[in-house]
C-alpha cells in the first residue's frame, strides 16, 4: 500500500521522502485527511519526430510569401478598393 502523509510531515521529512520516490516508492500528501497530491518521479518525455510531408498533394504556389500582399498594405492605409 502507498505511504500517505499529511502536509506537516511531508514537510519535515520532504528530503527523506524524495529520496524514497528516486528510489521507487511514490507517495501521496494529503491535508485534513484527503489526499490533494500524488507525488511520484519525473520522466522526461521523448521528443516526438517532427511530421514532414504529411499533405504530399498539396501545392504551394511560388508567390506563397508575397501572396495577398498588396491587398494587406492597402487594409493598413485604410484605404478601400
Amino acid at each position: 500500500m502507498m505511504q500517505t502523509v499529511n502536509i506537516h510531515e511531508a514537510k519535515t521529512n520532504l528530503s527523506r521522502l524524495l529520496d524514497g520516490v528516486v528510489h521507487g516508492e511514490p507517495f501521496i500528501i494529503a491535508k485534513a485527511g484527503k489526499p490533494i497530491v500524488h507525488v511520484i518521479p519525473y520522466q522526461k518525455k521523448e521528443a516526438s519526430a517532427k511530421r514532414i510531408g504529411f499533405m504530399p498533394s498539396a501545392h504551394i504556389p511560388d508567390d506563397f510569401d508575397t501572396l495577398g500582399a498588396e491587398e494587406i498594405a492597402t487594409m493598413f492605409a485604410g484605404k478601400e478598393e
